[in-house]
């Protein structure tokens, strides 16, 4: 399952889609002020993670794509 794939999958499991933030495929504007994302990391890998009225807090940093679509997955449904 890619990131197009997960949000698809996401908008029929698990509820309103301004509950996260996917980036490059699901990026919502204005930007909400609680959600959960998922973004890669500029030195590589990807992080998902909570915003809290404005401030981002990584959850949990993976090594692969496939790793951090999955929890995302998990901590949604």
């Amino acid at each position: 399952m890619d990131r197009h794939a997960l949000e698809r999958a996401l908008r029929q499991a698990a509820g309103p889609p301004t509950h996260y933030w996917i980036e490059g495929v699901r990026e919502p504007s204005p930007t909400p002020t609680d959600f959960l994302c998922l973004r890669e990391e500029p030195g590589g890998g990807w992080e998902t993670g909570v915003y809290e009225r404005g401030t981002r807090e990584a959850i949990a940093r993976h090594p692969t794509e496939d790793a951090a679509r999955a929890h995302l997955w998990q901590l949604l449904n």
